[in-house]
């Protein structure tokens, strides 16, 4: 506990933990899932219901990276083989510029194709293809062609002893590049439906995965089929005063700030916003907050310098300048390579978050 609170995700309270929580959850409600059956789940599992149910559904669906046959790394597809086969689920040789490569041709003969990168800091080589190849199938070929069917999953950020090459949260770079969408999902619930939604999108979607939530995001998600909207970001807390806007792990980092603002400065409200997809991202719902708060503070674990809270920042001062009561502020990852034992001191903590909401209310 800091000063009496508790942080981190097991503490925190946007978790749909019980049963209740999801009867009670407006977009379960609406997608007409939050009466049905529930099961405790982590995000990897709930990773894995989803590549389950979209095996069992779609017969064009294959699922193949590294190591996935036997389950993969974090286990995310334990079991899959075996229920569907080694023609649907399978090992492929260590190169992720021939797994997207090789996605990308499934996808463009109508397979629906779900490849694994075992860590989002070696997915570089893949890069060309999926920036130069995925992304521009469609578009080249006059819509002849296309990789829409092509999914890639691959965890990413930081999970506390990841060092340089198992920590990164390249998100940014995929973010530039028209035809892509990039989805970044916070919770077991999320990462189900998100999921789901990226698979059945008819663009080639990369879903970034937070590794440290793999275990620790325990949630009672709906064991129905459900598909969580890309691009509409979620507002998880409303408030007056201050917006604040991130996604994945980073979300939980807000939300002890926010609760720490709240307790010293009495009176104070903050809205907490969650991206969800943030390419194409929800511009309007984050100006909307905005022009109502006249303020706003995003935080990602990237680096500041061209990560993504500058294109939002741009976006939104452009949308709300007229409005602003300060400038706006981005908390993020230390622009140096991810350190390991210092990675305490790289990371967008609660504190600098305070810190940061702390400078614009008091501007």
């Amino acid at each position: 506990p800091v000063r009496g609170m508790d942080l981190g995700v097991a503490h925190s309270k946007l978790l749909l933990r019980s049963v209740a929580a999801v009867r009670n959850s407006a977009e379960l409600q609406s997608l007409g899932v939050a009466d049905g059956e529930t099961r405790k789940m982590n995000m990897c599992q709930a990773i894995n219901d989803a590549l389950r149910l979209t095996l069992t559904t779609d017969d064009t669906a294959v699922v193949f990276g590294e190591d996935v046959a036997f389950g993969g790394v974090f286990r995310c597809s334990v079991g899959l083989a075996d229920e569907f086969g080694g023609e649907r689920v399978f090992n492929t040789p260590l190169t992720e510029q021939g797994i997207a490569g090789f996605g990308i041709g499934m996808a463009a003969m109508g397979h629906t194709s779900i490849a694994e990168i075992q860590f989002a800091d070696y997915i570089f080589p893949a890069f060309d293809q999926l920036a130069n190849e995925a992304a521009k199938f469609r578009y080249r070929s006059g819509n002849e062609f296309n990789a829409g069917g092509l999914t890639v999953r691959t965890p990413s950020a930081a999970v506390g002893h990841g060092g340089h090459y198992h920590s990164q949260s390249p998100e940014a770079f995929f973010a530039h590049v028209p035809g892509l969408k990039v989805v970044v999902p916070r919770s077991a619930v999320q990462a189900k439906g998100l999921l789901m939604s990226a698979i059945r999108d008819p663009n080639p979607t990369i879903v970034f995965e937070p590794k440290i939530l793999y275990r620790s995001a325990v949630e009672q998600v709906p064991v129905d089929d459900y598909m969580l909207p890309l691009s509409q970001a979620e507002i998880l807390k409303p408030g007056a005063d201050v917006t604040v806007v991130g996604y994945g792990s980073q979300i939980y980092a807000l939300e002890n700030a926010i609760q720490m603002i709240e307790r010293d400065m009495p009176g104070v409200s903050c809205e907490l916003i969650d991206l969800r997809t943030i390419m194409p991202y929800d511009a309007e719902t984050v100006a909307q907050s905005v022009n109502k708060t006249g303020r706003m503070v995003i935080a990602h674990e990237a680096p500041r310098i061209q990560g993504f809270a500058a294109e939002l920042a741009a976006e939104i001062q452009e949308r709300c300048f007229l409005r602003l009561e300060s400038p706006i502020e981005r908390v993020c990852g230390l622009s140096l390579p991810h350190p390991l034992v210092f990675e305490r001191f790289y990371m967008p903590c609660a504190v600098r978050v305070y810190e940061a909401i702390k400078r614009s209310l008091n501007y």
